[in-house]
């Protein structure tokens, strides 16, 4: 689950992380009383929404005046940024966040997430503040260093001066930034994120480390533990379908496709997209029904699937091991008496009651088209959507 930068340097700021002075708004005119308490001469006007690249697309303002902050929060409330992220539909501005302006030295990059290949916490450290990380990576790989640690109660300092050791710290400020990795350690941990960014990490002229930019995401898995992050949660920022997906708790995630896909099991999931690549079509969604799917859930997973307009066909790939045939079977025609479906539907069925799923299927009345394997169906999929 992602948070707003505001949010997320809430969060770090009560770990004992440096953050600049701000305030967040749903209005302007909320912005502007609340800005009244910043004590600063120039103003950093921030539009809140879930992607990155805010500055590129004219998300972020640096602003000497409380006149100049006033004009340019009318203006930047309920504007659709586009960024590399966002796609070329954009994202609403629809909360906006100032802070005081600071006072920039150096800026360095520094995060921390889940290493799964390693099963180890990684921090990723670079001298290269304020750029895309990716882009370093790519051009200049030496300015980047990264150190996995198994996950333990604590952060050791051996450890803390290894994350930070290609920053070139004063050893004032070396304090300081082992004071800071300590914290966003402890808050890796005690909040189950899996990544917490600070791009740039900068160090003022006044020589004080601050986390100018943050973004966190958390472990969806683990939000029953952290009610206090669920209510972060913003709907406004999530797709529709993708909301109505969480609540009958199906994995599912739009994708620009033409081919609905409904699988169980995250790797069958990905292995079904694959072929549908193969044969030179893009899959619409990753849907994962999991592996004790009730006729319910599945009814409302196809509604979901039919919900995109882009979709010209069905892929259903099932391999009843904990999930059985039949449910399935019976679930895709509770939800064919409910909704029309007008687009080919390709359904391979294999495992648990294989037999009983396709007989309900089978005496059903619906327009579907069997296959053998996922190699069949694929075929068949993308045959009949041509």
């Amino acid at each position: 689950m992602n948070i707003h930068e505001h949010q997320a340097k809430q969060i770090l700021k009560k770990y004992g992380a440096t953050v600049p002075e701000g305030v967040f708004a749903l209005s302007v005119d909320e912005l502007l009383e609340k800005a009244k308490s910043l004590n600063t001469q120039k103003y950093v006007l921030k539009a809140q929404i879930h992607a990155g690249g805010r500055g590129k697309a004219g998300g972020v303002k640096i602003l000497n005046s409380f006149e100049e902050l006033g004009e340019a929060a009318k203006e930047l409330m309920g504007k659709t940024l586009v960024t590399h992220q966002t796609g070329p539909e954009g994202r609403e501005v629809k909360r906006l966040y100032v802070e005081e302006s600071s006072s920039i030295e150096k800026e360095f990059y520094l995060s921390c997430l889940v290493d799964r290949s390693s099963s180890k916490i990684a921090f990723i450290s670079s001298d290269q503040g304020g750029m895309d990380i990716e882009e370093v990576a790519k051009n200049t790989p030496e300015k980047i260093i990264t150190t996995k640690l198994d996950i333990k109660d604590e952060i050791s300092e051996k450890n803390c001066k290894e994350i930070i050791k290609i920053f070139d710290l004063s050893d004032n400020v070396k304090i300081q930034a082992i004071s800071l990795i300590k914290s966003i350690y402890q808050m890796f941990v005690n909040t189950d994120a899996n990544m917490v960014e600070i791009n740039p990490l900068i160090l003022t002229k006044q020589e004080k480390l601050i986390c100018l930019d943050a973004k966190v995401n958390f472990d969806s898995n683990a939000l029953f533990r952290h009610p206090e992050i669920v209510e972060l949660r913003d709907l406004n920022e999530e797709d529709p379908t993708e909301i109505e997906a969480s609540k009958h708790d199906l994995a599912y995630i739009k994708l620009d496709g033409s081919i609905g896909c409904m699988v169980n099991g995250a790797g069958l999931a990905m292995a079904t997209m694959d072929i549908i690549k193969l044969y030179g079509k893009e899959p619409a969604n990753f849907l994962d029904v999991g592996g004790g799917a009730s006729k319910e859930k599945v009814s409302a997973a196809l509604k979901i699937i039919l919900s995109d307009k882009n979709v010209k066909g069905i892929l259903i790939n099932i391999f009843g091991g904990i999930m059985r045939c039949d449910v399935l079977a019976q679930g895709v025609v509770d939800a064919a008496k409910e909704i029309n479906i007008s687009v080919p539907l390709v359904v391979r069925l294999a495992g648990t009651n294989f037999k009983e799923g396709k007989e309900i299927l089978d005496n059903s009345g619906l327009k579907l088209i069997s296959a053998e394997n996922l190699d069949d169906a694929a075929k068949k999929i993308v045959e009949a959507i041509k």
